[in-house]
């Protein structure tokens, strides 16, 4: 048996775009082909968000690259893929989701112990450009803290 990997697809760009309010560790329903990608490491979720379909959590524009030892069963890119979370954080997303400017936003996949494909998703505010300037200044002074202990 597949036993936990280092298989860790994150979205660097979710950070600096949005202000993490909440953490969510989901599920993914995936077919074969997708997870043994994922476990090749080809999966982008840099353009990919959460919305809900009837009642039920779904991650969009989630990229995972055809199996390469995949036939004519491989799967398409870019489907849309369901979430996998208990009724009560599926409540909890729906009635904090429906806040003006909050979003649910995937911030990594990974593979879990047992071999199941998890994705962390977080429910987010969007950042304002005077945040993002903020966030490259704290950045840029952290970096030179780091250079100065190092000498």
């Amino acid at each position: 048996m597949f036993m936990g990997s280092d298989i860790n697809i994150r979205n660097k760009k979710a950070s600096f775009e949005y202000h993490i309010l909440e953490t969510f560790t989901a599920g993914i329903k995936l077919l074969g082909t997708e997870i043994k990608s994922i476990r090749e490491g080809k999966a982008n979720i840099s353009d990919s968000f959460c919305t809900f379909i009837n009642e039920e959590l779904y991650v969009r524009n989630l990229h995972i690259s055809e199996y390469s030892h995949g036939s004519f069963y491989n799967h398409e890119a870019k489907r849309d893929r369901k979430l996998l979370l208990t009724k009560k954080e599926l409540k909890k997303l729906v009635v904090k989701g429906e806040d003006k400017g909050l979003t649910i936003i995937p911030l990594k996949i990974f593979i879990s112990d047992r071999g199941f494909a998890k994705m962390d998703i977080a429910l987010a505010q969007g950042k304002k450009a005077f945040d993002k300037r903020e966030s490259l200044k704290e950045r840029d002074v952290k970096r030179e803290m780091d250079m100065a202990m190092k000498r």
